[in-house]
């Protein structure tokens, strides 16, 4: 009984961490992107969540972020030395234009 008991917690807390995992982040060199990013649409986010989220994925001196007609934040942020143009879609996704 204990081990279906445990074996139900471990289950359970896969599942819930895999849930958990539904924030998007800025790609990796290796990771797959989706060509159509950013994607438009209805954008939740303030102006000061965009920047946010920007600088937690190595990005800074944000600034400039202006929503466009497609819900997209647009702005500029340096990364690694470089000031480059950056968007950060509904879902939260950044692209570096």
């Amino acid at each position: 009984m204990k081990k279906l008991l445990i074996a139900t917690l471990i289950a359970s807390a896969t599942s819930f961490g895999a849930m958990a995992q539904t924030s998007t982040t800025a790609p990796t060199p290796n990771s797959p992107v989706d060509a159509t990013a950013p994607l438009p649409g209805a954008n939740s986010f303030t102006e000061g969540q965009a920047k946010s989220r920007l600088e937690a994925n190595g990005y800074s001196n944000v600034m400039a972020l202006k929503k466009d007609d497609s819900g997209v934040w647009k702005g500029t942020a340096t990364r690694s030395g470089a000031q480059v143009n950056v968007s950060v879609d509904y879902r939260g996704n950044i692209v570096r234009n």
